[in-house]
């Protein structure tokens, strides 16, 4: 495999890179089809391949979830191939010509998760629910974006959380957010009102919905940060992975890129595999995947739950004790009681 320039960056960058040896060393891990595999030769693999070609080589009813993260249509550099921006019926044709046959990986009890944004959203729920029981639509917030003079700013995506019958595993207690108390209200006998006092702060565990704003697109600084264009979060993935598969459960993502999903799967103790057309994008999961075999950490879930933005301290256990003096917090109850908070 060529070596590729590696572009100049600052000291602090902490996006993952290739180097020439490693280029080597992860595409000798790579799987390529050419025929009909069974389950087992897919067990924690990358496949450098183009999915419309290896289709018909994957085994049946064996993915417990599946993540779809395909080209939105929009005109987009993915490494040395570009995807080009099309009409909606287009697009659709094009979504239509893998989606229902890629269905065939799944067993009866499957969930899948497809990705898109706005534009694609009409067209990918009209397709899914042919095919699939459509449960949810997901809007997560992306606080990345450029700013528009004549239109709202574009901060958003959507998922829709789909599953194969109306029998499904997801486990909403795995995937609760903890907040930090903003009214820290409490009962006449004083004790804390639908949430905890601890140490380090009064926080509150909450159920999950489908508006997920604790999310925060990779960048330079992050350990997870690779050069692929649309790179979803580790902790996006965490939270499908964790609600919608056990451990052990089998994962695939047909679109990997850089490897988030299968990084994210074997973190959490599932199997995984990711299909990819380009090899510079394979070979980065696989480093990613090996520097999983020592660090099993996911920015922004820890203990268990998922922490909102911005609480690392908290998680750390140094953050300040108390959001709310008592002065405060007695100004709150009378301005509620006045009718004057809003």
């Amino acid at each position: 495999m060529d070596e590729l320039p590696n572009r100049e960056r600052a000291p602090r960058n902490r996006t993952i890179t290739l180097s020439g040896e490693e280029r080597e060393r992860y595409s000798g891990k790579l799987l390529t089809l050419t025929h009909s595999v069974a389950p087992g030769e897919l067990r924690n693999r990358t496949i450098n391949g183009d999915l419309l070609a290896i289709l018909d080589f994957l085994p049946r009813g064996f993915v417990d979830l599946l993540f779809i993260d395909p080209p939105y249509n929009i005109t987009k550099e993915f490494g040395a191939a570009t995807f080009k921006r099309t009409t909606e019926e287009g697009y659709g044709n094009w979504f239509s010509s893998w989606f229902p046959r890629l269905l065939a990986v799944l067993k009866p009890t499957a969930s899948v998760y497809i990705c898109c944004d706005w534009r694609s959203a009409g067209v990918v729920q009209s397709i899914a629910e042919k095919h699939l029981i459509i449960q949810n639509r997901i809007t997560w917030e992306r606080e990345k974006g450029r700013g528009a003079k004549s239109n709202w700013k574009n901060c958003s995506e959507d998922i829709w959380f789909c599953t194969v019958s109306k029998e499904y595993h997801f486990d909403a207690d795995g995937v609760k957010l903890k907040r930090r108390v903003i009214a820290p209200y409490r009962d006449a006998s004083g004790n804390p009102k639908n949430w905890e006092q601890t140490g380090n702060g009064g926080f509150r565990l909450t159920c999950p919905s489908n508006l997920w704003t604790d999310l925060t697109v990779p960048f330079w600084s992050m350990p997870e940060n690779t050069d692929h264009p649309t790179q979803k979060p580790e902790k996006l993935l965490a939270k499908a992975v964790l609600a919608s598969s056990r451990a052990g459960d089998f994962v695939l993502d047909p679109f990997l890129g850089s490897g988030t999903t299968s990084v994210v799967a074997k973190k959490l103790g599932r199997v995984y595999c990711g299909i990819e057309i380009d090899p510079e994008y394979c070979c980065l999961a696989e480093k990613r995947l090996a520097r999983a075999e020592f660090d099993r950490t996911i920015q922004g879930y820890a203990d268990g739950v998922f922490w909102e933005r911005n609480t690392l301290a908290y998680q750390n256990g140094n953050g300040p004790s108390d959001l709310f003096s008592e002065n405060q917090m007695t100004f709150c109850v009378r301005e509620r009681k006045n009718g004057y908070a809003k």
